[in-house]
């Protein structure tokens, strides 16, 4: 329940002030993040802000992963990251010899692939960009996607 006004007025109402605005990092489990640093940095090209023995973040543009030492690897991390072009991005790391989960297809969402990473996490490309169709937004029933 809100606590209101910290002053006592009686119309006190929320604004959008304090509510999330964006996706700052996620997380992904790996085995030994100094060895996953190598495969998000030079597949990738995700050069890593700090690494170590517990923890690694990695990042390039606007997209920061966060890779944490788990013995419980090999997820469907659920993670999307945004590309120019999926199906160019496919090429390069089917030449890098990184294996898929999915070749790219279109979805409702835009185009997208997945693919496996050292620990054989999933992770997700889809075009940069891309917004929900009209279709995804109404079986919500509450507009969002």
């Amino acid at each position: 329940m809100p606590i209101g006004d910290p002053h006592g007025a009686k119309d006190f109402e929320y604004t959008t002030e304090g509510l999330p605005e964006s996706l700052f990092m996620a997380a992904v489990p790996v085995r030994d993040p100094l060895k996953a640093v190598v495969f998000y940095r030079d597949v990738l090209h995700m050069p890593p802000l700090y690494a170590g023995p517990e923890e690694a973040v990695v990042r390039r543009g606007s997209a920061t992963l966060r890779l944490y030492r788990s013995d419980k690897v090999g997820i469907n991390t659920g993670i999307y990251l945004g590309v120019y072009d999926p199906y160019t991005f496919h090429r390069r790391l089917i030449d890098e010899g990184v294996q898929f989960l999915m070749d790219p297809k279109k979805t409702p969402m835009g185009v997208v692939t997945s693919f496996f990473d050292g620990d054989r996490n999933i992770l997700y490309v889809i075009e940069r960009g891309a917004v929900p169709c009209k279709e995804v937004k109404e079986k919500t029933g509450d507009g969002s996607a």
